[in-house]
């Protein structure tokens, strides 16, 4: 005898669909990665509504043309805040790194107090979620960073996390050549990369550039490094989600999603 399923009560008043939370994603228009993997992270009753931040896809990348592209990003972000507020979002995701690590802890601050001041909304940006990530899995002061970056842009990574006392003992930047190439860096390559980044000497590795694509990898890694393997939208989206008070498990990408909590201060 069959049975059907009864339907999960929506609360009057709230999204049909991001009945618990609507968050607003934005990322850089040449990203392909962080709308299919935010979606495979999503739980029921949440959305991710999806909108770009426009910046030509720059060929023949290299130390200055790669920072003049955070340049640009930087100056497109506030027109998709407020492009995103449109849809009246409960929570504000950013699905962009670079622009949030240069200039080290105080300038992604000033950055997310603006941003706040123009939306009304919290943010989760990835430098600060990878730092709350090595807090939640704990006993990490040293890592290794990969990135599809550039040397000078791998230097600010550098500053940021020292800013929060975490050590980046080397890193490995994959030089992409445009911003799409950095989506087309195979698992294999990936895999290569993060076996050379690995040493007795650190406690984790971190994954930054949201589009290059780690977070089904990062778990996968964790098992044959014998030690955390973070991805920057894996983490980013954690900490939106713990944020807001879901603590759902996911299953598929690693300790962060299946069970890990925000450190409460």
């Amino acid at each position: 005898m069959s049975t059907i399923a009864k339907p999960v009560p929506r609360p009057q008043g709230r999204d049909t669909c991001g009945w618990r939370k609507v968050f607003a994603v934005f990322g850089p228009s040449t990203n392909t990665v962080v709308e299919p993997e935010f979606a495979a992270m999503r739980p029921a009753g949440v959305t991710n509504q999806y909108r770009d931040i426009y910046i030509e896809n720059a060929k023949a990348l290299s130390d200055e043309t790669f920072m003049a592209g955070i340049d640009i990003l930087q100056g497109a972000v506030d027109a998709a805040v407020r492009t995103a507020m449109t849809a009246e979002p409960d929570y504000m995701v950013m699905g962009v790194s670079a622009v949030s690590f240069v200039g080290g802890a105080e300038a992604c601050h000033a950055q997310l107090k603006h941003l706040r001041e123009i939306s009304g909304k919290e943010f989760s940006v990835g430098p600060i979620s990878c730092v709350e990530a090595i807090k939640a899995y704990g006993g990490i002061r040293r890592v290794a960073v990969i990135s599809p970056y550039y040397p000078v842009a791998n230097e600010h990574v550098r500053r940021f996390f020292s800013d929060y006392g975490i050590q980046q003992v080397r890193d490995t930047p994959l030089r992409c050549k445009s911003w799409t190439d950095i989506s087309r860096v195979t698992e294999p390559q990936l895999a290569r990369a993060l076996m050379e980044l690995d040493g007795d000497d650190i406690d984790a590795i971190v994954q930054v550039g949201t589009n290059l694509s780690m977070a089904r990898l990062a778990p996968y890694a964790e098992a044959f490094l014998n030690k955390p393997v973070i991805a920057i939208n894996t983490a980013t989206y954690w900490h939106a989600l713990r944020t807001n008070g879901i603590l759902d498990g996911v299953d598929g990408f690693g300790p962060l999603l299946q069970h890990l909590d925000l450190k409460r201060d």
